[in-house]
């Protein structure tokens, strides 16, 4: 995304404070917030975020609890996301050829965008042995601990990460790669190989196998496949795999080339 000082437009300081409060808010997913909360949050006076709270819950952008002391997004918001999927000129493409992927191996399927240091997940198919108690699609999870955002990172190497790595990384699992030369050292290995490997780096138990797909210029999109290693044998690893390079070959050939900038696609994520 571009900023103020490069494209020469001063940002609208309300306008940017609505954004904050959502986004923070979405963040937070099941977990309400109190007007103190939002207001160190944001670093903003307690009376301002009071009335941009009450404007956004009379249109539907955020809710409140029957107390009005507790607020969580809202859903004007699902209405917004919703329209981003469908309207998604590559979802369309990804999500039959995904559905038949898990199907055929029976496991987890994911398809990911990169947005700044994380990766969002626009579309899940979920093993039939193994279901989660909640839906993936629209959460956020960082780019460097995950088999989709590796795959993506380890394509932009040769021009830099360091606007999708924080300069501190947080572990979420004791295999976490926080270590910055450990992590480009990994990315390499990904380049070399094709696909990047989250090794219990993002919930312990789980390994997954991405894939950026290169139908944009850099790739932006990946599709991964999570498998409990207590079922990962060496034989199931190389018949994951070769699925799924046939299933990225298969969404690169349907995609049309160029239909959108890599900036195009994050716009409303």
């Amino acid at each position: 995304m571009e900023s103020a000082r490069e494209t020469g437009v001063r940002g609208v300081k309300s306008a940017a404070r609505t954004v904050e409060l959502l986004e923070l808010l979405a963040s937070r997913q099941n977990r309400p917030a109190r007007l103190r909360e939002l207001s160190d949050a944001l670093g903003a006076p307690r009376s301002s975020v009071y009335a941009l709270i009450r404007t956004l819950v009379e249109r539907g952008w955020v809710r409140a609890d029957p107390s009005g002391t507790q607020y969580s997004i809202g859903i004007r918001a699902l209405l917004a996301g919703t329209t981003y999927l469908d309207t998604d000129p590559y979802l369309r493409i990804v999500q039959p050829l995904i559905t038949d992927l898990s199907a055929e191996l029976d496991e987890t399927i994911h398809f990911g965008r990169l947005d700044r240091g994380d990766i969002v997940y626009l579309a899940t198919r979920e093993s039939r042995r193994y279901l989660r108690p909640f839906s993936r699609v629209g959460r956020r999870l960082p780019a460097f601990s995950t088999s989709l955002g590796k795959s993506l990172l380890a394509e932009r190497l040769d021009i830099g990460i360091d606007e999708h790595v924080p300069d501190e990384v947080t572990p979420l699992t004791p295999s976490t790669l926080v270590d910055r030369d450990a992590l480009i050292h990994d990315l390499e290995l990904t380049r070399e190989r094709g696909y990047a490997i989250d090794d219990e780096e993002n919930y312990a138990g789980v390994t997954c196998f991405g894939f950026a797909l290169r139908y944009t210029t850099p790739a932006i999109d990946a599709i991964s496949c999570s498998v409990p290693i207590s079922s990962l044998t060496d034989s199931r690893h190389a018949e994951i795999i070769e699925a799924m390079k046939r299933t990225r070959f298969a969404i690169e050939r349907m995609a049309p080339v160029d239909l959108a900038t890599t900036a195009d696609l994050t716009t409303g994520l």
